[in-house]
């Protein structure tokens, strides 16, 4: 069982900057690749990132590049999603989830998740 923290998560304004962080525990943290995920109301949960268990693979959904950065402290047993330029389309709660494996990026390839931190970006 593992167990996922988010935190981080807040109000702020449109062109702002937040960095989430998530901690992990149950398991060994370099054994875990780890993805970031959001759901808006009345919207399907999206991928955001994802980072392989080493951190030598990133990945990015298209919206996101250049303006989020995923990385991980395996010392931690964290991993951070850096958002920067944020937009009201940003508005989301956005999940943590951990996977018994290398690296994936499909929702149904993670193992567990967190509860969620809120993100709210004011235009």
């Amino acid at each position: 069982q593992v167990q996922l923290v988010e935190s981080g998560g807040g109000l702020v304004q449109a062109g702002g900057s937040l960095r989430l962080s998530c901690a992990a525990s149950g398991r060994t943290f370099s054994d875990l690749a780890m993805g970031w995920f959001r759901q808006a109301p009345g919207k399907e949960r999206e991928f955001v990132a994802a980072i392989s268990w080493s951190g030598g693979i990133t990945e990015y959904a298209d919206s996101m590049k250049g303006r989020f950065t995923i990385s991980r402290d395996n010392a931690k047993n964290t991993v951070y999603l850096q958002m920067n330029s944020l937009e009201p389309e940003d508005t989301a709660v956005y999940y943590c989830a951990c996977a018994m494996t290398r690296f994936v990026t499909r929702p149904l390839d993670y193992d567990y998740w967190g509860q969620g931190t809120q993100v709210t970006v004011s235009s």
